[in-house]
């Protein structure tokens, strides 16, 4: 199973890896094989997550991005590719929320979630994905969705709208990039403690989230990264591509 699911040989790039999500995906990836990068926008985290990937006995490195300034991932692509070689698996799994209302939301904190949920994303695909049609060897670009994308939750808003554009977009992309044996996926968690919807998990709306969620639990970071080493590897996962996998704990299958 290590020939079918081992990533050995190849670079991962994981956009957000310094946070709860990402961090765990940076290490399963490793666990995996792979050579990772760690992108994000503080040095202290992004330096002390990879430097956590390294101790574990994989090669990793650290980069600071702006991920929706196209200057700034491409540098940060040439620096990762300078130090780990070519990058053919990509992450996008940066992200922000905010529980305005529609009434009270303005166009400024609008556009700072779909400029970090959703252009982020176009960003690093655009990118990366330009490298691997250059070095022809394909790739496999893995983008985080939400259970929010859709049927829409309650007070996220932008959040939803965002991530609603990242599944549309995700399968877009794997028709465009199909001709490079390039996959475009998409994971969508359900509800998993993180940075980014802490002080939205208040006690009330977690008991209405359980009493929606068949697994009757919120997820643990580490239950993504089978899902994502699975559509990381062409040998576990060659024939997926344009799909939207759900890691929700059921919450999607719940109908009344």
């Amino acid at each position: 199973m290590s020939g079918r699911f081992g990533l050995d040989g190849h670079v991962a790039v994981v956009i957000g890896g310094s946070g709860v999500l990402g961090g765990a995906i940076c290490h399963g990836l490793a666990e995996a094989g792979a050579a990772v990068a760690v992108l994000g926008r503080s040095p202290e985290r992004t330096n002390a997550r990879a430097a956590a990937v390294e101790a574990s006995g994989a090669r990793a490195v650290a980069v600071t991005v702006d991920a929706t300034m196209p200057d700034s991932v491409e540098a940060a692509r040439r620096e990762v590719e300078r130090q780990l070689g070519p990058v053919d698996i990509l992450v996008n799994a940066a992200g922000v929320n905010s529980s305005t209302p529609f009434l009270e939301i303005d166009l400024a904190e609008w556009q700072r979630i779909m400029d970090a949920n959703l252009t982020s994303v176009f960003v690093a695909c655009q990118v990366f994905a330009k490298s691997m049609v250059e070095h022809g060897a394909g790739g496999s670009i893995i983008n985080i969705s939400s259970a929010s994308s859709g049927p829409p939750l309650s007070r996220v808003l932008a959040y939803s709208v965002a991530k609603a554009g990242v599944n549309n977009l995700t399968q877009y992309l794997a028709l465009e990039l199909a001709p490079h044996h390039i996959r475009v996926n998409a994971i969508a968690p359900g509800f998993f403690p993180a940075e980014q919807n802490r002080a939205l998990l208040s006690e009330e709306r977690v008991a209405a989230i359980l009493r929606h969620t068949p697994a009757g639990r919120l997820g643990e970071p580490e239950e993504l990264v089978g899902t994502v080493i699975w559509l990381a590897s062409t040998r576990a996962s060659g024939f997926v591509t344009g799909a939207i996998v759900r890691v929700d704990g059921g919450f999607s299958a719940m109908t009344i």
